[in-house]
């Protein structure tokens, strides 16, 4: 006879079993592996082909990220510089693919179906008839601070810890007054070596809309114009532009970087970015809730794509309208797979190309005597969300929040806002102080290093208020 014991224990050990089943069929770890193998192949793919860093550095810093780290022992890349292409696989499973198109940066490859390539000359968008309309920002050569209190500033900005996390600090960039007065870059990094800005090109996208709101073609008060959410009955047509600039859509797109979550999923595993998102559920009501979510801005770079009148369009509208007037030079803008600009995480550009950028800002939306940004543009973006400290594409200190709160403890004023990017880059904008202050680099802390940061800010002000 079977003992109670045994039947009992084989019940248990069947419901155990169908739990890990369910449990494996519903989060899918292996669609997190794949993100992990695909953040691999891009980023590997931007960095080596574009920013022209080493490879094997490139992965090496990869891989110190958390969740990544632990694929570590078992992860491995591939590069064929001939063929432009970067593969990542996990013990040769659950492969990704990237490949380098030239001036376009890199795009994911999932399945047979090819990608839709930009047919766009990227030089002859570059070669402006008219000469920029913000003044040049510093010569040639890098410019070595002048104060010693400059100087120190950058040093504790490059200085690493004797322990983990490591800060590994690229480029940063002062400009005062309009002109660079400090920077200093990594070794095989100079003034014109475009670096991945990851959520900083949600900040450009929000540029790109305020220059159709000046043009009449967006508002942000209209509903978002997007075809999935047209029928009569679909609560998801009281969704303004507005509500997804400032993440509070209310759709089931909060983003945790967990591999498991809808944004993580969008940028890497699939080639329709903005459809993938269009397909989330409404959970709140518009302008209720907040969470963050690059999915909603890349809802916001198909608006952009349809308002101009497809890919080649939108390309040219950023170089015509944006970065030529701007004297932005070092720019790469990616797409994904369906032509849609990537527009939550993907945009390369130099330090000083970024900082040119945060001027615009900092000179409310205007520059050389013509209004690029609509007006008023840069205070509602500056201005906070709901009961948060992020504004509309940017992080603010204009707001009672405690992490503004403590960043204005930490020396960063009360009027600052900023454009942030994973692992710590950063655009600070300082109208009180006419500064504007570049940090780009690989920063594995959580915070991305916010008070190595507000030292950098505290540090630079008081020495240009001597």
């Amino acid at each position: 006879m079977v003992s109670r014991k045994l039947v009992a224990g084989g019940v248990a050990g069947s419901l155990a079993l169908a739990a890990v089943v369910m449990s494996a069929a519903i989060f899918r770890p292996d669609r997190a592996i794949r993100v992990a193998t695909a953040l691999v192949a891009h980023n590997v793919c931007a960095k080596s082909f574009v920013s022209g860093l080493d490879p094997q550095a490139v992965f090496a810093e990869i891989m110190d990220r958390e969740g990544i780290r632990l694929l570590r022992p078992v992860l491995r890349y591939r590069l064929d510089r001939s063929g432009g292409t970067v593969d990542a696989s996990v013990g040769g499973l659950l492969g990704s693919r990237a490949v380098f198109h030239d001036g376009l940066g890199c795009v994911l490859l999932h399945g047979a179906e090819q990608p839709y390539l930009l047919r766009s000359d990227i030089e002859a968008l570059k070669a402006s008839k008219t000469p920029p309309l913000l003044a040049e920002i510093a010569g040639p050569g890098v410019v070595e601070p002048a104060d010693q209190a400059l100087r120190a500033a950058l040093d504790h900005a490059f200085e690493e810890p004797a322990d983990p996390p490591f800060r590994r600090t690229k480029a940063v960039v002062v400009v005062h007054g309009g002109r660079v007065i400090a920077e200093r870059y990594a070794d095989g990094i100079g003034v014109d070596t475009p670096l991945l800005g990851f959520s900083l090109t949600k900040s450009v996208v929000n540029a790109l809309l305020g220059i159709l709101t000046q043009q009449g073609l967006v508002t942000p008060s209209m509903p978002a114009p997007v075809p999935e959410w047209r029928a009569a009955t679909d609560p998801r047509r009281e969704i303004e532009v507005e509500h997804l600039m400032r993440m509070t859509s209310g759709l089931a797109l909060d983003e945790t970087n967990s591999g498991f979550d809808p944004s993580s999923q969008m940028v890497y595993l699939h080639d329709n970015m903005a459809g993938f998102a269009a397909k989330a559920a409404l959970i709140a009501a518009p302008g209720t809730r907040w969470a963050y979510s690059s999915p909603t801005t890349q809802l916001l770079a198909r608006i952009i794509r349809d308002a101009v009148g497809g890919p080649e369009p939108t390309l040219a509208f950023a170089w015509r309208e944006l970065f030529n007037p701007l004297g932005m030079r070092n720019v790469t803008l990616e797409f994904d797979a369906t032509g849609t600009l990537q527009g939550s995480s993907y945009m390369l550009a130099s330090a000083r190309d970024w900082a040119r950028f945060g001027l615009l800002y900092l000179y409310d939306g205007r520059v050389g005597g013509k209004r690029i940004l609509h007006e008023d543009w840069v205070d509602l973006s500056a201005a906070a969300t709901l009961d948060t400290d992020y504004g509309a594409g940017f992080w603010t200190n204009r707001s009672e929040h405690a992490h503004a709160n403590g960043r204005v403890r930490l020396g960063i004023p009360r009027d600052a806002f900023f454009a942030s990017g994973d692992l710590g880059q950063r655009i600070v904008i300082l109208p009180s102080q006419n500064l504007v202050i570049v940090r780009l680099g690989d920063s594995v802390d959580p915070t991305g290093d916010i008070k190595g940061l507000a030292r950098l800010v505290s540090e630079v002000i008081a020495a240009t208020q001597k």
